[in-house]
């Protein structure tokens, strides 16, 4: 079986220590996101292009702090 989602990449706002997640994006346009630490045992949140790109614009507008 192949995985939806590979090449998954860091977010480069993780820390050096624990709070780390990883990002990927299928072949759909569909986002995963997973914790890094438990890596391919993650559970995996799914967004569509849109709903990840609402989230971006959010978090870059400071929606979120």
């Amino acid at each position: 079986m192949t995985e939806k989602f590979t090449n998954w990449r860091k977010s480069t706002r993780s820390d050096a220590g624990s709070n780390c997640v990883e990002v990927a994006r299928a072949g759909d346009g569909t986002v995963g996101v997973r914790d890094t630490k438990l890596g391919k045992a993650s559970p995996v949140l799914e967004f569509t292009s849109d709903e990840w790109a609402a989230f971006l614009g959010g978090a870059k507008d400071g929606e979120f702090d």
